[in-house]
């Protein structure tokens, strides 16, 4: 005897369309007084919103640790998605609607207390600040997720369980008698995989989980819901479905711990909705979901296949890509005789890929990742009204992406910027201060990092709908975006930020049109380096001071006062240099080269005469002296031969003393490579300087010449490759000449080996009377004298 039961199961996969065309139908028929939904408990106020015309999928329910807004847990829903068009249907019909989740309250209470306890066992010791209970990294690692539908597809005859349910739910659309085969085939596969596989962590979740929803359940008959529909993931059913004891669950959920949240809802992208996101309910081609959705009410599957097909063409074209009318026609019966080749009713996503390249892409599978990224997936971005709960940071930075234009987007945008215009200059202060928050909005792209030198800046912007959470932490250090990027990089420096930092960050908040943030930021430098002796920390810092001060006229701001720091910084690295300089090994001296070379450039954005002397002076001590690394005294006399402050004659006294034989071969190599500094143009258009560096290295014997070789080398590897084959062509040239020469000492030579005094005497005479010389007898008779 069948026991008449209120509850009306429908196992769904989340975010699939079949599933909800089918759940749409059945709730029809049912008519259902009470409809539980798998989802937070939390999000129960927010449910009135659904009806508003401005909350447009796909949107998320995110619910965050109030303390700890970082620990954070989305609820995603697409217009196809089962929940979202039940919770729709609910709200139309009036229909009393619940959460039944285990609330996040207590699952994100457990996910902190478990984190607490491994930190504590990895390190008794560490103390109270050991661990962050938002991060959330330290939780055991269950084995990979297996897809339960894989048994089913293999029973099938099919690759994995993903194409199988596409093909047998989300591409068709059988209504309330589906979900009866649904919680049927669960039945089997939690008996052969029970959750234990999972691991313990994952069994005890899903046990409580399960508990909670069933609690649920039993409160909605207490309330006199006599037909109560139950939209869960088909993995619950069975477990809902089972006779368990109310005693038994309330034992199971008894004592949680719990933490405040908040609950909002957050716009959210299509492709943050894949599985390629790393959601764990995503889906492969959330783009093609809709499509099978938006077509449901096609009268036939041909229809549906030539409307994938003709968005196809459309964005084809519009990347300047053939694609004719008689493409798709061809397309569509080769997808057609495909799935009836397969014993399909009609063509899937794989069929209709494969016409795609075989027919329009003539078998290059090029075109196809860019359909896979713009239409499989697609780009779609959601909205929510403006009266949801936001945090005021939130509703402040809104404020300013419509006030600047800036509207988020889920695709890739590329935004050019004019400092000079107003508008611009206000949208790239914008977005410097969210990148001082960590909220990355955009990224300058890598190819402009100069731009600000010729009133331009490039932006590459793409919305990430995780970057609300981003903005909620950031909402401790202020209400407006102002406040909150000041106190965040004033609260980010202390006492032993190393000097070039706070440099950094003297640029970052000029960047950010930060006022009072470069006040502070000013006065901290001047104190600070009044009392810093660390030489390489002062050079350090004149690179970002010195890009603001040469660039920033365009963003108006007033470099009066960050000259003074400059020239302050500047003049006290150049006092220290020579010292700072001594008993450096290779490596340090690599990293002086660095830094020493970086601030030279910036001091010339500078351009100051007074400041400009004093560190010439103190190059020219570098380079005259012989307490600095081979490396930095080449450095420093090919900066000054740069400057004109050493002629051609000074530096070839440099290079006949630094490259003689007494000097050390690798002393030789490291002052050759630190004058050369990665540029040949001396070499090729200097004879002085070739003649002197040939010199050297044909006086070397062979065992010093073999030990050089690897530094000679690794000097000229720096050279672009037309440096390189230049000096090739030049060496070359002076082989040729060299050999000339030698070939006509040689001749000379043989001449004087094969030397007839008899020979020569027969011929004297006869010179002597053409040329009218006169020569005495006995010079006749001696050759050699004549």
């Amino acid at each position: 005897m069948t026991i008449a039961t209120p509850f009306h199961f429908f196992g769904i996969r989340h975010h699939g369309p079949g599933c909800a065309r089918s759940l749409l139908q059945a709730l029809e028929q049912l008519q259902p007084d009470c409809l539980l939904v798998e989802g937070p408990p939390e999000g129960e106020p927010l449910l009135p919103i659904l009806q508003h015309a401005d909350l447009r999928p796909p949107v998320a329910l995110l619910v965050y640790v109030q303390d700890q807004p970082s620990h954070a847990a989305f609820y995603p829903y697409a217009e196809f998605s089962p929940e979202w068009q039940a919770l729709q249907w609910a709200a139309r019909q009036g229909v009393a609607t619940r959460y039944i989740d285990l609330p996040q309250t207590h699952r994100m209470a457990l996910d902190i207390e478990e984190r607490a306890r491994i930190k504590e066992a990895d390190s008794p010791d560490a103390g109270d600040d050991a661990s962050d209970p938002s991060d959330m990294s330290a939780l055991p690692q269950e084995p990979p997720p297996y897809d339960p539908l894989d048994l089913l597809a293999e029973a099938a005859g099919y690759p994995e369980g993903e194409s199988w349910w596409n093909r047998m739910v989300e591409e068709r659309g059988d209504g309330a008698t589906l979900f009866e085969g649904i919680a049927e085939a669960m039945d089997v596969v939690r008996a052969e995989l029970p959750n234990e596989t999972r691991g313990e962590r994952y069994a005890g979740r899903e046990a409580l989980r399960e508990a909670w929803m069933r609690q649920c359940m039993r409160e909605a008959v207490k309330a006199g819901h006599q037909r109560i529909a139950v939209v869960c993931g088909a993995w619950h059913v069975p477990a809902l479905q089972a006779q368990v004891t109310a005693k038994a669950d309330n034992a199971l959920i008894k004592g949680l711990p719990k933490v405040k949240v908040q609950a909002t809802w957050a716009p959210w992208t299509y492709r943050n909705l894949s599985s390629a996101s790393g959601y764990g309910a995503g889906v492969d081609s959330p783009g093609w979901y809709e499509h099978l959705w938006q077509s449901s009410a096609a009268p036939s599957g041909t229809l549906r296949t030539v409307g994938w097909l003709t968005r196809v063409a459309r964005l084809l074209r519009s990347r300047d890509l053939d694609c004719s009318s008689a493409h798709i026609i061809e397309a569509t019966r080769l997808a057609e005789s495909l799935a009836a080749l397969r014993g399909h009713a009609h063509p899937s996503l794989s069929e209709l890929n494969e016409a795609i390249v075989t027919v329009i892409c003539m078998g290059d599978s090029a075109p196809l990742r860019l359909i896979e990224q713009e239409l499989s997936v697609g780009d779609r971005l959601g909205g929510v009204p403006a009266d949801v709960p936001h945090v005021p940071l939130q509703r402040d930075i809104e404020q300013q992406q419509k006030s600047l234009r800036l509207k988020p987007e889920a695709a890739t945008k590329v935004l050019a910027l004019d400092l000079r215009k107003d508008l611009d200059r206000e949208r790239s202060q914008f977005l410097h201060r969210l990148r001082l928050l960590g909220i990355a909005w955009g990224d300058i792209a890598t190819d402009q990092q100069r731009n600000r030198g010729t009133f331009r800046e490039t932006w590459q912007l793409q919305w990430d709908p995780e970057l609300v959470v981003r903005i909620i932490e950031a909402s401790r250090y202020g209400s407006t975006l102002e406040q909150a990027a000041t106190a965040k990089v004033r609260q980010s420096l202390d006492a032993d930020t190393p000097l070039p930092l706070v440099a950094q960050a003297v640029d970052d908040a000029l960047l950010a049109d930060l006022p009072y943030l470069v006040d502070a930021l000013m006065r901290d430098l001047t104190d600070r380096s009044a009392s810093t002796a660390d030489v390489a920390e002062l050079l350090r810092s004149l690179p970002p001071l010195a890009n603001v001060y040469r660039y920033g006229s365009v963003r108006q701001t007033d470099t009066a006062a960050l000259a003074k720091v400059i020239d302050s910084l500047a003049l006290r690295a150049a006092i220290g240099l020579s010292v700072a300089c001594m008993a450096l090994d290779e490596d340090a001296a690599s990293r002086m080269q660095a830094v020493v070379l970086s601030a030279h450039e910036a001091l010339h954005l500078r351009d100051a005469q007074t400041l400009r002397d004093a560190w010439h002076a103190a190059l020219r001590s570098l380079a005259l002296g012989d307490a600095a690394a081979a490396l930095l005294r080449g450095m420093a006399s090919r900066l000054l031969l740069d400057a004109r402050e050493l002629d051609s004659e000074d530096v070839s006294v440099q290079l006949a003393r630094n490259l003689s034989l007494g000097v050390p071969p690798s002393d030789a190599a490291a002052w050759l490579d630190g004058f050369l500094n990665r540029q040949a143009l001396v070499l090729l258009h200097d004879e002085a300087i070739w003649g002197a560096v040939d010199a050297w290295l044909s006086q070397l014997g062979e065992t010093q010449f073999v030990q050089i070789l690897p530094l000679v080398r690794r000097s000229f590897s720096a050279f672009s490759n037309h440096d390189r084959q230049s000096l090739g062509e030049k060496a070359k040239r002076s082989l040729s000449q060299t050999g000339v020469t030698a070939a006509v000492a040689v001749s000379a030579a043989g001449a004087a080996a094969a030397w007839d005094e008899k020979r020569a005497a027969s011929a004297i005479a006869v010179l002597n009377e053409l040329l009218g010389l006169n020569l005495p007898a006995e010079l006749l008779s001696s050759p050699q004298e004549a």
